[in-house]
């Protein structure tokens, strides 16, 4: 059996169905799975890195049946693409909020009893208003500390009477510490991480209701993302529902057609389990 070297350095024997899986949830057809994991299992090594499986499965993605099919399987890469600032993935866990019926405030700068602080979302469902930090991170090997839980439940403390907070959030694009899921789970707070906690997290949110961000899209240059980012456009559904949002970067129309129909084929997955966040 392989050793696979996961972003942490942890070290774990390479599971075949876990790439499977992770194909599968692209919604990518049954016969390119199958062809994908033959394809790893020809490039494996000992010590191989989880990021050298990923680059030969989207590297086989580029090259299948579907031009589209990496844009699909490459969410995980395109939110780390939001950075190298954490305000696009403030703006995208807000967006994905509202997706569940939340309302929301972004960046609010509150007075708290002792000072003042910013407060990256707000959301409010069913006249509950929760204070949500969030934790950006560049590097997939990055994890949300539980120091980053203490402060945050120490801002909740010092806002929540005079501005009616009913809870804190702390929302992640890799993973939380045990330590910091423990002590958020002690004292009352949200941890919602990439793949944490199960059937309700990030990851789950976005593919629940295909929340791709505009990263996934091979048909966007460099420059006509970060124009959209700079915009606060960063959800590709949003593009599909008003493709007016595309005006701003001055495309032909076979540009834009182009892009069009590459949030299509991204944002038409196979349904997944619907889901609600209580």
């Amino acid at each position: 059996m392989v050793t696979v070297v996961k972003a942490s350095g942890q070290r774990e024997l390479f599971n075949e169905q876990k790439v499977i899986h992770s194909i599968q949830r692209a919604g990518i057809s049954l016969a390119t799975q199958e062809k994908c994991l033959n394809h790893i299992k020809e490039k494996l090594h000992e010590n191989i890195a989880t990021s050298e499986i990923y680059r030969h499965i989207t590297e086989y993605l580029d090259n299948s049946d579907n031009p589209y099919n990496r844009s699909r399987y490459s969410l995980k890469e395109a939110i780390m693409l939001l950075g190298p600032s954490g305000y696009p993935f403030e703006d995208y866990v807000a967006k994905i909020l509202s997706y569940h019926s939340y309302k929301y405030e972004l960046r609010q700068v509150l007075p708290g009893s002792c000072v003042m602080h910013e407060v990256d979302v707000i959301a409010t469902k069913f006249n509950k208003k929760s204070m949500i930090e969030a934790k950006f991170h560049n590097n997939s090997g990055t994890r949300t500390e539980v120091q980053v839980a203490l402060y945050t439940k120490s801002r909740f403390e010092d806002l929540k009477v005079r501005h009616n907070f009913h809870n804190a959030w702390i929302v992640t694009n890799t993973k939380a510490t045990t330590d910091a899921i423990i002590y958020a789970q002690c004292v009352g707070m949200e941890v919602i991480s990439w793949s944490y906690p199960d059937g309700r997290s990030l990851r789950d949110l976005i593919e629940a209701k295909k929340l791709h961000p505009i990263t996934v899209l091979k048909s966007l240059s460099e420059h006509q993302t970060l124009k959209l980012l700079e915009n606060h456009i960063v959800i590709c559904k949003d593009i599909l529902s008003n493709n007016n949002l595309l005006d701003i970067l001055f495309l032909s129309k076979p540009e834009k057609q182009a892009i069009l129909q590459e949030i299509k084929y991204v944002c038409n997955a196979a349904d997944t389990e619907k889901l609600e966040i209580k």
